[in-house]
């Protein structure tokens, strides 16, 4: 099991409140495309599709979606609006669970290898430093000590923002001036939280243009040093993506993962939009797991991403 996935009663509350614009978008077109229906036709079944895609599922997910109701459409001939929910819930939970074997849980820092570190990757304005800032709450929360590291160097809100987290949480920052080599820095927060027997490392890394190659390769060069002093680190590769963006955030998801070798994804800022079908897309397309959704501002608001209470929250709730 990993740190923090419990799912608790107030955390289902926190995510059905998080993906409200997103269900309440689906519902009502779902409701319109099936109005005066009876059964699911080709109309209905292309009204849904273009539902799905506008919802910014992706087309490869709507399309093989899609083929499952078609499949399901040979039986269960009549639907009402709750019935077709009820359908793509379970066609949806099944396509995650088989390209995504089991739910991701959250990170596992085994207790033999120390520090377990985090590499946490992503382009300006995702969210990526308040998700390192909620992570560490929740490892210092599970009784891990925590070290982070500030090699957005080329930025000084980066830098202020993370020592804020870090004054926040009650944990180190590692730090040095502005337009140090931020694989320097990356060397110090490893090292540092070797000398003082840390759980756990968070590596802020600049928000690079998805776009700039040379700035990318920036990335293996600080994976390299942290390896003279850690040689499995970095344990994970953590990519922030902002769901509010929709289809840029497929794209950034696809230069990510090309540049770099991306182990885990968080999708951030879901409260705020109705296009919350990137997270179902984006898990399905990546084969990466997404293991976090950002649902809100607050400290707490940071969640493991548990496919089936993200379905049902989506596609109608209880069962």
């Amino acid at each position: 099991m990993g740190l923090f996935d419990f799912f608790s009663k107030e955390k289902k509350d926190t995510l059905d409140k998080g993906l409200l614009k997103t269900k309440e978008t689906v519902f009502s077109k779902i409701t319109r495309a099936i109005a005066g229906k009876s059964k699911i036709d080709d109309e209905v079944l292309d009204n849904l599709e273009e539902i799905l895609i506008t919802s910014d599922v992706g087309v490869e997910t709507t399309l093989n979606i899609i083929k499952r109701i078609e499949k399901r459409a040979a039986s269960d001939k009549y639907v009402n609006a709750q019935e077709l929910n009820s359908i793509l819930r379970e066609e949806i939970a099944v396509l995650l669970t088989e390209n995504n074997s089991d739910d991701a849980e959250g990170f596992y820092v085994p207790t033999t290898e120390k520090p377990y570190v985090i590499m946490v990757v992503g382009v300006n304005g995702v969210g990526k430093t308040t998700t390192i800032g909620k992570l560490a709450y929740q490892f210092k929360k599970a009784g891990k000590s925590v070290y982070l590291g500030a090699a957005d160097t080329f930025r000084a809100a980066a830098v202020e923002q993370l020592v804020v987290w870090g004054e926040r949480v009650g944990v180190p920052v590692i730090k040095q001036k502005m337009g140090a080599d931020p694989a320097s820095v990356a060397y110090d927060a490893v090292s540092s939280a070797i000398a003082n027997n840390a759980d756990v490392v968070i590596i802020d890394t600049a928000g690079r243009l998805h776009n700039k190659v040379g700035l990318m390769n920036e990335l293996t060069k600080i994976k390299n040093v942290m390896k003279k002093v850690a040689i499995n680190a970095p344990n994970e590769v953590l990519l922030v993506l902002d769901g509010s963006t929709g289809q840029n955030a497929f794209e950034q998801a696809k230069q990510f993962t090309l540049a770099t070798e991306v182990t885990a994804m968080a999708i951030t800022k879901l409260d705020g939009t109705a296009k919350g079908g990137v997270v179902i897309g984006i898990s399905d397309q990546f084969k990466i797991p997404v293991k976090y959704i950002g649902l809100g501002e607050g400290i707490e608001d940071l969640q493991v991403f548990q496919k089936k209470e993200f379905v049902d929250s989506l596609f109608g709730g209880d069962k």
